[in-house]
């Protein structure tokens, strides 16, 4: 029933530790790197569901394609500058290098606000330029799979907020390593997720591009 409750929590608020059997031994998991494996994994499914959706969509008849943003391209480098900021302050966190860990940080979630503040700029182009018909099952999808995502990335905003409070307190690198290493997870999944949609979201109708996009042949 532990398991269970400590499942049940945010896994960027809680920590502890799991006991799981591996190579005939006892090995120490920590509970909140458990807990965010799960929660990629539901993640993961519901943009598998979405891109099915999407791809469905498409073949129909009353399908027409948005514009194409170019301010997507600008997002989209924001937010691998974003997720190679993370990297570097988990690089230092295993170093013990705090100034490392917070010029990470800092820089990390700066560039992840830029990509939130591109997303922001492009849905009121689509507005202003008129393309906020959401009844274009389009620029339905369009307002859709990007604001979900942005709405994962504030969720990893609050874990990014709690982990550099903790820079703040008198904690040690030692102390922060496994909120860092779980931020930069988190960064490096939205990224991946985002490259996904990015390249779904400019193949048009072209069905063998979103095909090629899902790996099927």
């Amino acid at each position: 029933m532990s398991i269970i409750r400590q499942l049940s929590e945010k896994p960027w608020v809680t920590e502890g530790t799991v006991e799981e059997p591996h190579d005939g031994g006892i090995s120490s998991l920590p509970a909140v790197k458990l807990g965010l494996r799960l929660f990629l994994a539901v993640v993961t499914v519901l943009f598998i569901l979405l891109i099915i959706a999407y791809g469905s969509r498409m073949a129909s008849e009353d399908w027409r394609p948005g514009p194409e943003r170019s301010l997507l391209w600008l997002n989209t480098f924001m937010l691998i500058l974003s997720s190679v900021a993370m990297q570097w302050a988990q690089f230092s966190a295993r170093r013990r290098r705090m100034d490392g860990v917070r010029l990470g940080l800092f820089a990390g979630g700066a560039f992840a606000f830029a990509f939130l503040t591109g997303q922001v700029l492009v849905w009121r182009q689509l507005g202003m330029s008129g393309y906020f018909d959401v009844t274009n099952p389009a620029i339905a999808f369009f307002y859709l799979i990007t604001g979900l995502h942005a709405l994962h990335l504030l969720g990893g905003l609050v874990a990014w907020g709690r982990t550099i409070a903790k820079l703040w307190g008198s904690f040690e690198a030692a102390q922060v390593q496994l909120s860092v290493e779980l931020c930069t997870i988190y960064w490096h999944f939205l990224l991946l997720v985002w490259l996904v949609l990015f390249a779904l979201l400019f193949s048009g109708n072209n069905l063998s591009v979103l095909l090629a996009i899902c790996g099927i042949r």
